[in-house]
């Protein structure tokens, strides 16, 4: 019988406590450096980007703009102006091909503070919580969209933890502390991953975005998994691993599919027999080019 040492600690033990973090690392990494570039220039004077999350514009030449938030705007009766239909086509076509949920595991400022909660519920040793299915995150953003049209406003943009959040980190927190506050709650002691995993609306947006993405992580050693469930017990949509890891008996393809997949890294981290592998999908064929450190080999 294995001894129960937690997820990663085998990973730990064969590939050391870098090799078994390098994902996680690098996604903290980005987060952050996406929050400096931002905050960089109200704290200290150094406009490298000017704006927030829903609309900016990098060195005063490079718009970008949030396309959940265009479409509340058009929905509200609103015609956005050319740069922010630019800036919205450049973030549509960034995550169409990185993944669209890559915004919630790389760039989204609550996921910091849902990583902690759930962090703090495994050490806390809390268990069970309410439950509600994914899809719920869906019917919320059809809400959001609706509210638009009937208020006219960006009325879902004035409660939205992600967009408060960033702009309270810029301009002051005020009352965005209680938004945050009750994420970070909900998700300590109310349902594991309950934000991000079955409630947020921009994050349901987003794997809109996700449907053909060609970067995709794969279960490309499928066959030396040794049933230890790590990566189900850290990835925040479980559900997307199971038919790329053990669908082989069905033909189904180690290439998870799902749109939803955040391509968050953690079960590469995790896993003690490298079974997973980030890697570029071909269109139609049950393979990916993996990538192995900085250079693609043949995988799948």
């Amino acid at each position: 019988m294995r001894p129960n040492l937690g997820p990663g600690a085998e990973a730990v033990a064969a590939k050391g406590w870098l090799g078994a973090h390098k994902w996680l690392m690098l996604r903290r990494s980005t987060q952050l450096m996406v929050l400096l570039l931002f905050l960089v220039g109200p704290w200290f004077g150094l406009w490298i980007v000017k704006g927030n999350l829903n609309y900016s514009l990098t060195l005063g030449v490079v718009p970008l703009a949030d396309p959940f938030v265009l479409l509340q705007s058009l929905l509200a009766g609103n015609l956005p102006e050319r740069l922010a239909i630019v800036g919205v086509a450049i973030v549509v076509l960034f995550y169409a091909l990185v993944g669209g949920r890559v915004y919630c595991s790389w760039v989204c400022p609550v996921n910091l503070v849902t990583d902690v909660a759930a962090w703090l519920r495994t050490r806390l040793g809390i268990k069970g919580g309410a439950h509600a299915t994914r899809q719920v995150r869906y019917w919320i953003l059809a809400m959001a969209l609706v509210l638009a049209i009937a208020t006219g406003t960006l009325a879902w943009e004035l409660m939205n933890p992600v967009s408060m959040l960033h702009r309270g980190l810029i301009f002051g927190m005020g009352a965005a502390w209680m938004i945050v506050l009750a994420v970070f709650l909900l998700d300590l002691f109310v349902m594991n991953r309950a934000w991000c995993g079955h409630f947020c609306p921009t994050g349901a947006f987003y794997s809109l975005l996700a449907v053909a993405s060609p970067l995709r992580v794969s279960a490309v050693r499928r066959e030396q998994c040794n049933d230890c469930m790590d990566c189900f017990a850290v990835c925040p949509e479980h559900q997307v691993i199971r038919p790329a890891l053990k669908g082989a008996s069905q033909g189904v393809g180690p290439t998870i599919t799902s749109a939803n997949c955040t391509n968050c890294g953690r079960c590469i981290d995790v896993c003690s027999k490298d079974v997973f592998e980030f890697g570029v999908s071909i269109p139609g064929r049950n393979k990916v080019a993996a990538v192995a450190g900085d250079y693609p080999v043949a995988g799948g």
